[in-house]
């Protein structure tokens, strides 16, 4: 999968979706969100109407599926049921396995990293957090938890929860396109 996209489904965390967007667009990143539905709207956790760039059959019809880079991200918010929701889209979860498997870079925050990423083969030793309460699932993948508010490593980025949405879209920021380039969006921001 080429390119970079952020995937919602209903029950997802707006403020996790919406502030890494914001992010990386500010940085200049092509970020794509994604309904996994065949409609556009997807609805938060706290029935917040959110309009995705493209439904999940427009994104399987505009996107070139191949080899992937390390630039190449797929990206999912927390929330609940919303992580539970990307988690059973069997579809959704095929070409994650496939694009992390080819060298793609995997991207959660809250939930879903327990949730969804879970389903990624070999976690071995991989450093990851998530939201408090749900590491059981990461260690039993054979995950290391880390309980920080954002931890890289390699082609898997995690974030622990809402608070640290900024910093979880900067990191992502950093990897594409330089810590120069991610500082400079947080010099903007004043944070």
């Amino acid at each position: 999968m080429k390119g970079v996209y952020i995937f919602l489904a209903d029950g997802f965390e707006v403020s996790e979706a919406l502030t890494t967007v914001n992010m990386l667009r500010r940085g200049g990143v092509n970020v794509k969100t994604v309904s996994i539905y065949d409609d556009r709207i997807v609805t938060s956790s706290n029935r917040i109407p959110v309009v995705a760039d493209m439904a999940f059959g427009e994104f399987r019809a505009s996107t070139s599926f191949g080899p992937c880079l390390p630039s190449d991200v797929m990206i999912f918010p927390g929330g609940m049921p919303g992580s539970s929701n990307l988690a059973a889209f069997g579809k959704l979860m095929d070409i994650m396995q496939q694009h992390y498997t080819e060298g793609g870079t995997v991207a959660a925050i809250c939930a879903a990293p327990s949730v969804v990423l879970t389903l990624l083969p070999d976690l071995n030793g991989k450093k990851m957090t998530c939201y408090d309460g749900f590491e059981e699932a990461l260690t039993a993948a054979g995950a290391e938890y880390i309980k920080e508010g954002v931890i890289v490593d390699g082609q898997v980025i995690t974030g622990r929860g809402p608070g640290w949405a900024q910093d979880f879209g900067l990191a992502i920021l950093a990897k594409l396109k330089g810590q120069e380039v991610a500082d400079k969006v947080k010099a903007g921001l004043m944070i």
